[in-house]
């Protein structure tokens, strides 16, 4: 990325988000972007594959939280003119000229303390921020990081409890497999007269100053095609699709964002990979719940199982019933815990089965059913269970 690249480019902008936006506000703009955007639901755009890479690059600076300090300490000290040539600037020598490039890449020269005292400082935010080092920072020739891709699985209850592998299907910026990357249908491309293979040029800002751009002949690359490509029309880079099988660990919950090392999009000029991001979406279970470690599920009781007492038989999720002691006078409610039944946490232990009584009232009786609640009632007509609650609340 070139130094004018970095000064007007706003990212904020590209995602919609204001410049004191949380990191979930960004995490939310750049998933319903990306989606709209995605090169599988925009099949042939090419204006919609420049824009999810404008998104994803945008992503990459915004949701990295030191890179987005970097990015906008940067942005802050050119708005305040923290740089600025000429006679009588910042360095306080009249008609000073030096490239800015150098001077983010951290060398030495224009960049010490009669360069308005900022160093390798400066070396340091811009290298950080754009994955280049110091010595030779104005050139393209260091490795690239590959871009971070985010995906999206849907599992079952089970499969999220239980942890599953599953096939993922992801489409990210690689080398374009019909020119092997060179961007030429021959494979010859030659190195760029105006650039001198470089990939960058610089022209006078004002002031004194020189800034870097990309090369407009070979478009940043270094290398012009005599025969472009006909896939990637000679750009060396092209959309590219590949199936995978991830590994989700057992007990991700819904929503929950797994990082996979290496796994996004390939690195250029011999750079590592990106990463991949997976968003896990969790089905709902018709029994079970869950609420962290533990699972939840609700069993119905009858009356006389919950004023006497007794065994009541609970399922679990992938395994046996358990048994669980009623105690008598359970109310309706309560919850009981079966110790280990639960998902599987971080350590390999498994939470608990948390297990809610409900008392199950019947809808229909018949004529012994009947009579026997007849007497029971009779045999407890002067026990009124509301009477506390309106003594609380005369008292109230």
């Amino acid at each position: 990325m070139s130094t004018k690249d970095f000064v007007e480019k706003d990212y904020y902008k590209v995602l919609g988000v204001p410049k004191d936006a949380t990191e979930a506000e960004i995490k939310k703009a750049y998933r319903k972007l990306a989606r709209e955007y995605h090169p599988d639901a925009n099949k042939g755009n090419r204006e919609a594959e420049e824009r999810f890479k404008e998104i994803s690059e945008a992503n990459d600076i915004l949701g990295d939280p030191k890179r987005r300090k970097e990015y906008d300490e940067a942005r802050s000290l050119f708005a305040g003119g923290g740089l600025r040539g000429g006679p009588g600037g910042a360095g306080g020598q009249a008609g000073f000229n030096f490239d800015l490039g150098d001077l983010f890449g951290g060398t030495q020269g224009g960049g010490g303390a009669g360069a308005g005292g900022f160093g390798g400082g400066l070396g340091d935010v811009f290298g950080g921020l754009f994955n280049r080092g110091g010595a030779g920072a104005g050139t393209r020739t260091q490795p690239r990081r590959g871009q971070d891709v985010e995906s999206e699985v849907t599992l079952s209850f089970t499969e999220a409890v239980d942890g599953a592998t599953v096939p993922l299907r992801m489409s990210s910026s690689a080398a374009c497999k019909a020119c092997s990357g060179t961007g030429d249908k021959n494979g010859t491309p030659r190195v760029c007269p105006t650039c001198v293979g470089t990939g960058q040029v610089s022209r006078g800002g004002g002031g004194g100053f020189s800034l870097t751009d990309p090369c407009v002949d070979c478009k940043g690359r270094g290398l012009i095609a005599e025969t472009p490509c006909d896939v990637c029309k000679g750009s060396g880079r092209a959309t590219s699709s590949r199936t995978m099988q991830v590994r989700i660990p057992a007990g991700v919950s819904d929503g929950q964002r797994i990082r996979l090392r290496g796994k996004g999009a390939p690195g250029e000029r011999g750079g590592p990979a990106g990463d991949l991001y997976v968003v896990v979406n969790v089905e709902p279970h018709p029994v079970f719940g869950r609420k962290g470690d533990n699972l939840t599920v609700t069993v119905p009781v009858s009356f006389p199982e919950a004023a006497l007492g007794g065994t009541v038989r609970v399922p679990t999720l992938g395994g046996p019933p358990v048994n669980l002691k009623l105690p008598a006078g359970t109310p309706n409610g309560r919850t009981m815990r079966a110790r280990g039944k639960g998902a599987v946490r971080k350590d390999g232990t498994r939470g608990d089965l948390l297990v809610t009584v409900e008392i199950a009232v019947p809808d229909q009786l018949d004529d012994k059913a009947r009579e026997a609640l007849e007497s029971y009632r009779e045999a407890t007509a002067g026990r009124d269970p509301r009477a506390e609650l309106f003594q609380a609340v005369k008292g109230a």
